[in-house]
């Protein structure tokens, strides 16, 4: 009759660490991980588990119900102006002074855009018992909505670059 036993013993492994198991999902290699066909689906789905590395480019567009819309305004140029007839060295002496400017804040852009008209309607009384103008003009008579969508709109400077992309199904 044959017997069975365990022999327990001891491994001793002398190989390097680096020649074992690799856990892959601590090691961020973005655009190489998967086969073709899973690239391809990844390409086609926004909502992919593993985002596509762009390398620091920027978008020029957005997802909109599964579609990618270009917005002109997002895809850069350059923009090289002319220096025929310049006159100036493009060289800055080391003795030209140090010119500092201080930050530009909310109350230097509210003095820039609004001050002027409030001070003018205030002078000339076209300011009702609660501040509002009597006559305002098409900026002021908008309301939050309307100047939100308008701010919204492109070919504005406000881009969302968070878009909601459609969820998979």
């Amino acid at each position: 009759m044959a017997s069975t036993f365990m022999v327990v013993t001891r491994q001793i492994s002398t190989s390097a660490s680096c020649h074992g198991k690799r856990n892959f999902r601590m090691i961020q290699i973005f655009n190489k991980r998967g086969s073709r066909a899973y690239k391809e689906a990844r390409a086609k789905d926004p909502n992919c588990d593993i985002p596509i590395d762009r390398r620091g480019v920027k978008i020029t567009g957005k997802w909109v119900n599964n579609h990618w819309v270009n917005i002109p305004e997002m895809i850069p140029e350059l923009i090289v102006p002319s220096l025929e007839n310049f006159h100036l060295k493009p060289y800055v002496s080391y003795k030209v002074t140090n010119v500092k400017k201080r930050e530009y804040t909310a109350k230097d852009l509210f003095n820039l855009v609004y001050a002027d008209k409030i001070k003018k309607d205030f002078k000339e009384g076209q300011l009702n018992p609660d501040g509002e103008p009597l006559n305002p003009n098409e900026y002021e008579a908008l309301t939050p909505e309307e100047a939100r969508i308008r701010a919204e709109m492109t070919g504005t400077d406000i881009f969302q670059m968070d878009v909601e992309r459609p969820k998979k199904s």
